[in-house]
């Protein structure tokens, strides 16, 4: 069993990496070129699910490295999926 535990440490930070990239590559390909783009919370997901990883990761025994990871995967997809409503990046009140 401890030889089980100690792959899925080594392996998790690799497969946090490569769902993140197909999370990438989904949203790249769902977009149509003339279609307009509507902002999300998705940068600002990743931050916070970066410090929140980091928080776990640390409390549940020193696994900073996965924490991080899973937590900016896991914040990308909520950031993602909330649209900014309201005034855009080029508009001014």
């Amino acid at each position: 069993m401890e030889n089980v535990i100690d792959f899925l440490r080594a392996a998790m930070p690799w497969v946090a990496m490569g769902l993140l990239l197909a999370v990438f590559a989904a949203r790249h390909a769902g977009r149509k070129k003339k279609e307009k783009e509507y902002d999300n919370y998705g940068t600002e997901g990743m931050c916070l699910g970066m410090c929140f990883g980091t928080a776990i990761g640390t409390a549940l025994g020193n696994n900073t490295g996965i924490g991080i990871t899973l937590g900016m995967l896991l914040g990308l997809a909520v950031g993602t999926s909330i649209k900014k409503e309201g005034q855009g990046n080029d508009q001014k009140k």
